[in-house]
């Protein structure tokens, strides 16, 4: 017989009737048990979502890194797309690696300081202006830099150049000055092509303290204006590093007003005046000098000059009538000693109006110390260069006919 009440059935049947789950042995789990289970699941998903996540951030780290290293240098020898640029005199090839990251030639300094302390040959590098392509790798650009190939051409003056080319009868043309500045600018992958034809006349009608000219040449300069070869003489011979990205009246201010300090640094001013002429004579001396003096004679040349000055005799040198010639040939004619230009030293007295050729810094100095003697003619007799000089005409008239007996000097002339 149930003792259950109805009434309290009924109400327990809208109760929960739930009881904890049972553990181990059938024991029912207490609640705080069930909350501390709960809590060290959590911390266990908890811990693997950050070790996952530090995988990544290591894996994201290494790829950036590798990522980094591979952006510190380019690969291969360009683009294609050609830079000019500049190792100054006195420069070394590690400064100019922040340059050559800042224009894109380099991916960075760094990579290109590594590869110029890996090549042995990085020390020797040359002064001069050099074609690169943009994104090369550092080796290849330290490479690039120590190939000739690169470099852009130097401007080579030899002692008695001349600005103007130069026709030879029988021969080739000599370039003159202003055709090797030309050269130099037009060679391939330069960007500034300058015909001689426009240096000519920038150097013709320019301002000439603009183009460098020293302040003792300037007045007989400017007196020929508009003659290209006004210029010549003050340009003096040795390399040039030619920037080709000037234009005409910059290359030729460059080359000018260098050439004005060498002069100057030889103290041309003083010495003119302790020998009686003005710097600009004692130029136009020197070029004379340049042009007939063997090598090793140069002040007894000079000595010569100066004597002839002195007493006073015409110079009668055979350089000055070939620059005003056309054409010219080493034996002058009888006709062309007769004409009268403002050089020909068989047709007027004293020195040439202007210097007939760049004078070296040798030929300066011979002129600025002159040797002593009391010569008034010289001549070579020999094939080997043997020049004899004397101080009276009838000596000099027997040397000169050793000189014919040996082929040296044309007897039909």
């Amino acid at each position: 017989m149930s003792t259950t009440n109805p009434m309290t059935q009924s109400r327990d049947r809208g109760r929960s009737t739930a009881l904890p789950p049972r553990g181990q042995g059938g024991r029912r789990m207490e609640p705080k048990y069930i909350k501390r289970r709960q809590r060290g699941m959590a911390l266990f998903i908890a811990a693997v979502v950050l070790i996952i996540g530090a995988v990544i951030y290591i894996g994201v780290q290494v790829s950036g890194d590798e990522s980094q290293t591979t952006a510190t240098d380019y690969e291969g020898t360009g683009n294609g797309v050609t830079q000019l640029v500049e190792i100054p005199e006195g420069s070394s090839i590690s400064q100019l690696g922040p340059e050559l990251e800042e224009r894109g030639i380099v991916a960075t300094d760094s990579a290109f300081q590594t590869a110029a302390a890996a090549n042995p040959d990085a020390s020797s590098v040359q002064p001069g202006f050099y074609r690169l392509q943009e994104e090369m790798s550092a080796e290849s650009a330290v490479a690039a830099l120590l190939d000739p190939a690169n470099r852009v051409e130097l401007l080579d003056i030899h002692g008695g150049a001349t600005l103007m080319d130069v026709s030879v009868i029988g021969g080739d043309v000599r370039p003159g000055i202003y055709s090797q500045i030309s050269a130099v600018t037009c060679a391939e992958g330069s960007p500034n092509c300058i015909p001689a034809e426009e240096l000519q006349n920038v150097a013709a009608t320019a301002d000439l303290a603009e183009l460098g000219v020293p302040e003792w040449a300037r007045e007989p300069v400017a007196a020929r204006e508009g003659d290209p070869k006004r210029l010549e003489g003050l340009i003096v011979p040795g390399q040039y590093v030619v920037n080709p990205t000037l234009d005409a009246q910059g290359i030729l201010s460059d080359l000018l007003t260098r050439s004005a300090t060498t002069y100057n640094d030889t103290g041309i001013v003083e010495r003119a005046q302790a020998i009686g002429l003005t710097p600009y004579e004692l130029l136009t001396a020197a070029s004379l000098v340049e042009r007939e003096a063997p090598a090793g004679e140069f002040d007894k040349v000079a000595r010569v000059i100066l004597n002839r000055l002195e007493e006073p005799m015409r110079l009668e040198f055979d350089s000055t009538v070939n620059y005003g010639l056309s054409e010219v040939e080493v034996a002058t004619t009888d006709e062309d000693r007769a004409r009268e230009t403002p050089w020909n030293t068989y047709a007027k007295d004293g020195l040439p109006e202007t210097p007939i050729a760049a004078a070296s810094i040798q030929a300066i100095e011979a002129m600025e110390n002159p040797a002593e003697g009391d010569w008034l003619f010289f001549v070579t007799i020999d094939q080997d260069g043997t020049t004899v000089f004397n101080n009276t005409f009838d000596e000099h008239l027997e040397d000169v006919q050793t000189a014919l007996e040996s082929g040296v000097l044309d007897q039909s002339r």
